[in-house]
């Protein structure tokens, strides 16, 4: 018999929830009309996006019609980013953004830099934090938009988004946050945040891969990246996806219940599996650990190892590794480097990131098997 590997890597994906697929499953066996039909078989899936709307406008705090559905947290960036500049192109070409931004916005800036836009990195501290007094040194007159990622992918820092946005309007810019990892760890609330444009990745959130959601303030414009039909208020041409957006908005009302007590039983897993692993090996080094991080994120480096021995060893556990091997030797991050880790354990870093299911029992399990791999490897 088969014996899966324990999944310690919940900021890579989550599983559906079954009460997600649940949500799914009538638009995949019963009702499959068009939402811009006008018959009863268009009006019942119509009912079915407004219902996923009004879901995500719940855990984002905001109205229903500042909600777009994307294919994803990839679109949802490049729709903010894209769509802002080349609304506001009468104002500037000048972009900001950190050092440590997910590719799915570093590569659409790059993009725009390479077609006369001028993008300003700002960068991080060692525990992966951003000083909100560097974006507003980034600041200049023809500043469209800052894009921040509310917290890093990798090692879990939670970024002064409220701050920065404050920084940001005073300046005339738009504010972007990628809350593709916060949104269900942590309550994520358009204006606590005070941000202009927020993205969502369904499944990050225990929802269906294909699907995600922009938020975008009313009285805020964009340029659509997708023409055609009025699909989405206008905003976005494509017949909506009814069963994947059904599952966006069902993960989204489960987050929006189960995140005041999710994070706290997260975050005591996650400082559990750290005392222990730190014990085991007290040459470790956990990064982030001095500011607020992700409740489920733990990015912890091994000095003297390599992150591809460590994983190819722990074959009972899916996690990942914070650095690349290339032609017998390894490279760092791009986060870690931008943190200026020490290179020895940031090429031996694993990220562990734990889950909705994740159990106590696994959590035991996980921890003696990276502890005796560490022991073998030393």
């Amino acid at each position: 018999m088969c014996h899966l590997p324990i999944y310690l890597d919940t900021n890579a994906t989550t599983p559906i929830d079954p009460r997600v697929a649940d949500a799914m499953t009538p638009y995949l066996r019963e009702h499959f009309g068009n939402p811009n039909s006008g018959h009863v078989y268009g009006r019942t899936a119509l009912a079915a996006v407004d219902k996923a709307r009004a879901q995500v406008a719940g855990l984002l705090g905001c109205a229903p019609n500042e909600v777009i559905f994307t294919s994803g947290g990839s679109e949802s960036n490049n729709l903010a980013i894209k769509g802002a500049a080349w609304a506001r192109e009468d104002r500037g070409r000048h972009l900001v953004i950190s050092a440590v931004e997910h590719p799915a916005t570093s590569a659409v800036c790059d993009w725009l830099a390479g077609r006369g836009w001028e993008v300003s990195v700002v960068p991080v501290d060692d525990n992966c934090l951003i000083d909100p007094a560097d974006v507003a040194k980034a600041l200049r007159p023809d500043t469209v938009l800052v894009s921040i990622m509310h917290a890093n992918n990798e090692v879990g820092t939670v970024q002064p988004i409220a701050e920065i946005a404050a920084v940001a309007h005073e300046a005339g810019a738009l504010m972007h946050t990628d809350a593709a990892q916060s949104a269900g760890k942590l309550p994520v609330r358009v204006d606590d945040l005070g941000v202009d444009l927020l993205s969502l990745a369904s499944h990050k959130l225990y929802g269906p891969k294909g699907v995600g959601a922009l938020y975008v303030r009313d009285g805020v414009t964009l340029e659509n990246l997708v023409h055609g039909a009025k699909q989405e208020s206008g905003r976005r041409a494509g017949t909506e996806s009814v069963i994947l957006v059904a599952g966006l908005g069902e993960a989204a009302a489960l987050a929006a219940e189960d995140v005041e007590e999710e994070a706290p039983r997260l975050s005591a897993m996650r400082d559990r599996l750290q005392t222990a692993l730190t014990e085991a090996a007290p040459a470790t080094v956990v990064h982030a650990r001095d500011v607020e991080r992700l409740p489920n994120t733990l990015s912890i480096g091994f000095p003297g190892m390599l992150a591809s021995d460590l994983m190819a060893k722990l074959d009972g556990i899916a996690c990942s590794a914070g650095a690349a091997c290339n032609d017998g030797g390894a490279t760092a991050s791009a986060v870690l480097m931008a943190m200026d880790a020490p290179f020895e354990a940031a090429v031996g870093t694993l990220r562990l990131s734990l889950g909705r299911f994740t159990t106590e029992d696994e959590l035991d399990r996980a921890t003696k098997m990276i502890t005796a791999v560490v022991s073998d490897l030393r």
